[in-house]
């Protein structure tokens, strides 16, 4: 959606899909008494798992500094004097605070990446689970889904009246037909699971979710002996490998001064006139990006492509956090 007054263009509206490669896991913050010590971010009103649009923006801003070279754009970036903040696409991109001299305003806002298909074992193998009102905010067209709010609707080939979603087992409905966008109608990872979609109620569906978190136990191990620290048994929950989730990014670029990048920034020591050690930023000057950064969105793009690398989230150095863009478009 792209909202134009008098003919200029208020804001772009670009929604990205993403599937996890690992388990992720976006701790909620310290201890609670129940399944598992360590759980992770909820939607308050649905309480469904998510990844805040905070990380997201987070690790889009860092990875983005990173691909192009400049890592001090990254956090608080208070060695970076005014000139070197001017032609940042990184700065110009995030925005950025200072103590002394002028801030800038971002120009992108990330929203809570949300589940939109959630992977869940069944006597017919896996299934990916969703709701007829998620996959209709994210832009699926879904047709036969009518169904009682206790059963299922699915496109398995299943010729039996009850299938199991996890622990459950409920009235099967077949002949769903869920038609995503046509930016994902032709992806290997879309191929996979269209034959395999399982539409239940809202009123189901977070126990569904909640039941089927990955749950993992650990123990902290004493540097000193190698051994297992007395009493440091702790489980915490993720949200499983597979499972897609979808986010919404704005760009509301007012100032329309963003320049082209298709190099990094190159970083240049020296030594000023006491003898002292500075460095000086020569923006676009760099190696090339095998890329062309046209606009905001390209550089959180970037910095979202590194996510199936690098990671995002907490137990990162345990196998957690990677996750892949499988398209994006504008909404």
């Amino acid at each position: 959606m792209n909202k134009e007054a008098g003919g200029s263009k208020l804001y772009t509206h670009q929604r990205f899909v993403f599937m996890t490669l690992d388990p992720v896991h976006i701790g909620a913050g310290g201890y609670r008494l129940g399944r598992v010590d360590n759980t992770i971010v909820r939607e308050p009103g649905t309480n469904l798992p998510k990844i805040p649009g905070t990380s997201l923006m987070g690790v889009a801003r860092s990875y983005a500094a990173m691909r192009y070279g400049k890592p001090e754009a990254a956090g608080q970036h208070k060695n970076l004097k005014k000139i070197d903040k001017i032609n940042c696409p990184i700065i110009y991109t995030f925005g950025t605070a200072s103590e002394s001299d002028e801030g800038y305003a971002g120009t992108i806002s990330i929203g809570d990446a949300r589940i939109l298909f959630f992977p869940v074992h069944s006597m017919a193998g896996p299934v990916w689970v969703s709701t007829k009102e998620i996959l209709t905010e994210a832009d699926f067209q879904v047709n036969n889904s009518d169904i009682k709010e206790e059963g299922i609707s699915t496109s398995l080939k299943w010729d039996k009246e009850k299938l199991n979603i996890g622990w459950l087992l409920l009235s099967t409905k077949n002949g769903l037909k869920v038609v995503p966008p046509s930016e994902l109608i032709e992806t290997s990872e879309w191929k996979a699971l269209e034959e395999r979609i399982v539409i239940v109620s809202n009123k189901i569906f977070s126990e569904i979710v909640n039941s089927n978190l990955e749950v993992r136990t650990s123990v902290a191990i004493n540097p000193e002996t190698g051994a297992a620290e007395d009493g440091a048994l702790f489980t915490y929950e993720a949200i499983p490998r597979a499972a897609w989730l979808f986010c919404d990014v704005i760009e509301s670029d007012y100032r329309k001064n963003f320049t082209a990048i298709s190099k990094q920034c190159r970083i240049e020591d020296k030594k000023n006139g006491k003898g002292e050690d500075i460095r000086i930023y020569h923006d676009g000057e760099g190696e090339s990006l095998e890329e062309t950064w046209s606009k905001p969105i390209d550089v959180v793009k970037a910095g979202f492509k590194l996510i199936e690398y690098l990671g995002v989230g907490g137990m990162s150095t345990r196998g957690f956090g990677r996750m892949k863009i499988i398209n994006d478009w504008v909404a």
